[in-house]
């Protein structure tokens, strides 16, 4: 799964992949809101409790809450969000299962063997893994996705470094050779794939290993240029999971018939029908029982729907975060590496601890989301149980702290308007930058603004007002000088290593921090040494509370993800270790109650 970048109505309305929540509650000195202490804390089921008797020939309907059409990429090679992934669910499948930490575990339709001395990895296809058509997938479909994704006239956005990190791939992808010279067909359900490093990452799921198989008998007469807008990807995909797509209508609705051929059991449903509904309808379509399930619905209306009858909602923890960045340096572009600035405006570290610790994050999921959001401890998400540091207390709000740290660090009100100057006594204005849309956005943003004002720091709108999408994220890949400080969003898929958002060759570390201790705690968790999993828990926890301390990034909001259930659905698991949820689930009920 690939790290995301959130526009502020999906970063409010969990429009992503996966969801997450927790964090500290510890406080002291003069605090506004209770830093939290009063908070109800949320707890939901994650899976449906129905002891009724399945009905048979059942059909369910589920929907998508979402405010655009679903563009109907459904190949993996080429969908690009959560939309189509949604879509996806009930009939493609990954080759790999994980466990709940996302590590690949051998339950999955494929098995991993990862050589460390070796660098090679063993992928090997279950004999009775077939094709919704028949066909059996085999290793020639193991392969096909890399001679897709690799070659030059690839259209899709999944060739990165994970894929030049295979022997010969750039070769391949460069024209100077046929074939990909470190991938080996060993027998039709076996493939050897040689890398140029390996590291513990790879043993997740999404964390450097491709996961998905692609139909080759289907696909391998369509031109790679062409592959994406082909029949085969959007109206007719071949799938191994344990439903198929019968009916596509564009950008509207999919409907499912049972595969035959599924190779882990028998799916319990006459027929799925999924569709896209809009988020400002998506309540009323609960309340009226026109759907069993709606997908991301969102967080920020969560309570016109958390005791709607008839309906149960299960909860989970995302894989993402929202954050404040700190403009400390640029992007070089000719070295592809981040350039720390010691001299830039925020690189007092205290300065930035400061601004932390002014803010009331739990006070904000409780009032702007219902408690759904909390107050987030570290840039690694409590869903990743072995490498979150649960330990961690995170930048509580205190207001007297926050006024100590600038006080001792010289920042100073010189001439008394209660507004702090820099440690020369000149005027200090903090620019900060925070994207538009969703009805949050301006209060929350307003929120900080103001407790920025309580320590006596003058922030103002990059601007003079909040950035469209797009915008937002052109001045911060570009480090425009306009911005300070920004708040944005990660997801960070599957894998939580941090040397993709946080590392000295990230582009997308917009921050543009570096030093040496943070790379080197960095790689040390991609280190060999890491294969230990007791090793790589200390390195994350090590890096962790550097990050903490350096406060470069300011983790702000944990977030969990609701999904409301009608009563009639039984045996729906939504454990993110649970292979595929669609191919247990029925209903015990012709129609909603």
């Amino acid at each position: 799964m690939k790290k995301t970048i959130f526009g502020f109505a999906a970063l409010m309305s969990a429009v992503v992949l996966a969801a997450c929540g927790g964090g500290g509650t510890d406080t002291s000195g003069n605090n506004s809101g209770g830093n939290g202490n009063n908070k109800e804390e949320l707890t939901f089921p994650i899976a449906t409790k129905n002891n009724d008797d399945a009905i048979e020939d059942g059909e369910l309907e589920a929907a998508v809450a979402t405010d655009s059409q679903f563009k109907g990429l459904f190949q993996w090679e080429f969908y690009q969000d959560s939309y189509d992934a949604a879509f996806m669910a009930p009939s493609h499948e990954p080759l790999f299962a994980n466990d709940d930490d996302f590590r690949i575990t051998d339950d999955g339709a494929a098995t991993l063997d990862l050589d460390e001395d070796t660098k090679k990895a063993t992928i090997k296809v279950k004999d009775n893994v077939k094709w919704s058509d028949g066909e059996d997938v085999t290793a020639d479909d193991v392969i096909f996705p890399y001679e897709i994704i690799g070659n030059k006239d690839y259209t899709g956005i999944r060739y990165d470094d994970t894929f030049r990190n295979i022997v010969g791939m750039e070769e391949y992808h460069d024209g100077s050779a046929d074939t990909i010279s470190g991938i080996k067909k060993i027998d039709d359900k076996t493939v050897e794939i040689e890398y140029k490093e390996v590291n513990p990452s790879m043993l997740q799921s999404g964390g450097g290993i491709w996961s998905y198989a692609a139909p080759k008998h289907t696909l391998e007469g369509v031109a790679i240029k062409d592959m994406e807008s082909s029949d085969q990807v959007r109206k007719n995909p071949v799938t191994f999971g344990p439903y198929y797509m019968s009916n596509i209508v564009a950008g509207e609705s999919v409907e499912y018939l049972p595969n035959e051929h599924y190779w882990n059991g028998t799916p319990k449903l006459k027929k799925i029908t999924m569709k896209s509904v809009p988020m400002a309808s998506a309540t009323e379509a609960l309340n009226s029982k026109l759907y069993d399930m709606i997908f991301q619905m969102p967080t920020d209306t969560y309570d016109t729907y958390k005791e709607i009858a008839g309906y149960t909602n299960l909860g989970r923890e995302q894989t993402s975060y929202t954050y404040l960045g700190f403009k400390l340096g640029k992007w070089n572009a000719d070295t592809k590496s981040v350039e720390y600035n010691p001299d830039s405006k925020m690189a007092d570290k205290s300065l930035r601890q400061a601004m932390g610790y002014a803010l009331d994050n739990d006070a904000v999921g409780e009032r702007f989301y219902a408690g759904l959001r909390s107050n987030a401890t570290s840039l690694i998400p409590p869903v990743f149980q072995s490498y979150h540091d649960d330990e961690m207390k995170g930048f509580t709000q205190d207001l007297d702290k926050a006024k100590k740290l600038l006080d001792d660090a010289g920042y100073k009100d010189v001439d008394d308007d209660g507004l702090r100057e820099d440690k020369d006594g000149n005027k200090l204005t903090i620019n900060f930058a925070s994207m538009s849309g969703g009805e949050t956005a301006q209060p929350l943003a307003d929120y900080y603004i103001q407790q920025w004002k309580e320590i006596g720091l003058d922030v103002q709108y990059t601007t003079g007002r909040l950035i469209e999408f797009n915008s937002f994220y052109d001045k911060l890949e570009n480090d425009d000088p306009e911005i300070d400080v920004y708040q944005a969003a990660w997801n960070t898929g599957t894998d939580p290593n941090p040397s993709g958002l946080w590392g000295p060759n990230a582009a997308f570390n917009y921050t543009r921090y570096e030093s040496e201790e943070n790379t080197k705690l960095i790689n040390d968790i991609s280190s060999s040494k890491a294969f230990d999993e007791e090793y790589q828990k200390e390195a994350y926890q090590k890096w962790q509370q550097y990050a903490f301390e350096e406060a470069f990034a300011i983790p702000t909001l944990f977030r969990n993800e609701v999904l409301p259930v009608n009563d009639r659905v039984k045996d729906w698991d939504w454990s993110y270790d649970v292979p595929n949820p669609w191919a247990n689930v029925s209903v015990t009920a012709d129609s909603r109650s």
